[in-house]
C-alpha cells in the first residue's frame, strides 16, 4: 500500500492493552476495551503490554475466549477501529459483558490481527505510531483501507 492511500494528518494512534484482554479483542469476542477516560473515534494500532493481568486469566469469559491462543506481549498484535466511547448510567445495565462500571467504553469495531506481531513500545495513554512502526503494520494489511473515522456505534448486544 502506498502511503498515498492514506488519510492526510493524525488519523491513527496506538492503544496498549493488557493480555488476555488484547486477545480477546483479536477474537472478535471482546468488542469493548474499558479505560478511565474518554478516546476519540478513529483508527487504533492494538498493542499487547509487556504485562498480562494475570487474575483476568481465571475469569471463565475470558478462559472460553483464549482457549489454545498465544498471549503475545510487547507488540504490535493488529488494528482497530474506535466507533464510540461512552459510559453506562449509573444503575443502568452495561451494554455488554465485557464493560466495567465506572469506566469508559471505547466499542471497537473493523479488527484486523497481524499475522505476525511487531515488537514495539506501547504507552498507558494514546500514542502516535512511528512512520516506520506503520509501514511495517500496513505490509502485512495490503488490503487495508480506513473508511471514514465518524461512524458511531453502541457496544454490542446487552448483557
Amino acid at each position: 500500500m502506498s502511503v498515498a492511500a492514506l488519510p492526510e494528518g493524525d488519523w491513527i494512534r496506538g492503544i496498549s492493552i493488557k493480555q488476555p484482554h488484547a486477545a480477546c479483542i483479536l477474537t472478535g469476542a471482546k468488542t469493548v476495551e474499558n479505560r478511565p477516560g474518554r478516546w476519540r473515534p478513529g483508527w487504533v494500532l492494538l498493542h499487547a503490554s509487556k504485562s498480562v493481568d494475570q487474575p483476568a486469566l481465571r475469569i471463565p469469559l475470558i478462559g472460553r475466549t483464549i482457549r489454545g491462543r498465544e498471549l503475545v506481549t510487547g507488540a504490535v498484535v493488529g488494528i482497530a477501529r474506535i466507533t464510540d466511547c461512552h459510559q453506562d448510567p449509573a444503575g443502568t445495565q452495561l451494554c455488554s459483558p465485557w464493560a466495567q462500571p465506572g469506566k469508559w467504553h471505547l466499542v471497537l469495531a473493523d479488527v484486523q490481527e497481524l499475522p505476525l506481531p511487531i515488537p514495539a513500545r506501547g504507552q498507558v495513554v494514546p500514542w502516535k505510531p512511528s512512520p516506520d512502526l506503520l509501514e511495517q503494520v500496513l505490509q502485512q494489511l495490503p488490503d487495508f483501507r480506513p473508511g471514514p473515522a465518524n461512524e458511531t456505534s453502541r457496544c454490542g448486544s446487552r448483557a
